[in-house]
């Protein structure tokens, strides 16, 4: 199985899934600048959208989208609990907190990130992804992670886009739950042994 990433971008959500989960993966780098891959390969021969991440199979079928690719890689290991039953509730919850993140702060981050975004425009972006912190912040006071006292997949998509806050200067201070619970699972093993394996920790 080869997943196609870029160094602490969303791709590090799936490969902190794969190292919770137990798989072996060979990690394949793809430049989101220059779209192509290291023997310099076009990338968007392998996904016309450009992005990561992108999880290839041994059979060769490819899967997009960090929440698809995410619950995928949780249904092979599902002795190791990282999203709940399929057809449960709970599986609904884990959804819900997959498309919040997606559409609410990883989206919310993409204008920050782009040099031709005016300075007041950022300042809006900026105070909306705040808001959405803060949001956070509260639903965390009582909990150890997003789905309660267990992590799941949702908390490595969570912690990769949270990431994202000291480069974007999106400041976070204030929210000592969300600090907190960045800390929690930034210390997992197989959280360091992702970012390890993406070069962003030594």
């Amino acid at each position: 199985m080869k997943l196609y990433y870029s160094p602490g971008a969303c791709s590090l959500s799936p490969h902190i899934a794969l190292h919770e989960a137990g798989i072996a993966v060979e990690p394949v780098l793809a430049s989101t600048k220059s779209h192509k891959l290291q023997d310099g390969t076009d990338y968007y021969g392998i996904n016309p959208l450009g992005y990561v991440p992108m999880l290839e199979l041994d059979d060769g079928t490819r899967l997009r989208e960090g929440p698809a690719i995410l619950q995928y890689i949780a249904d092979l290991a599902p002795t190791k609990n990282l999203a709940p039953a399929a057809g449960t509730m709970q599986r609904y919850r884990l959804q819900e907190w997959l498309t919040f993140i997606g559409t609410e702060v990883h989206k919310g981050f993409s204008p920050l990130f782009n040099p031709n975004m005016p300075e007041e425009a950022k300042t809006i972006f900026k105070d909306k992804l705040k808001s959405r912190f803060q949001w956070l912040d509260g639903e965390l006071a009582s909990k150890e992670y997003l789905m309660g006292d267990h992590f799941s997949v949702a908390d490595g998509y969570l912690f990769t886009v949270t990431n994202w806050t000291k480069p974007t200067g999106v400041d976070i201070s204030d929210f000592p739950n969300l600090l907190a619970w960045h800390a929690r699972v930034g210390a997992r093993p197989a959280v360091q042994e992702a970012m390890k394996a993406e070069g962003l920790l030594k």
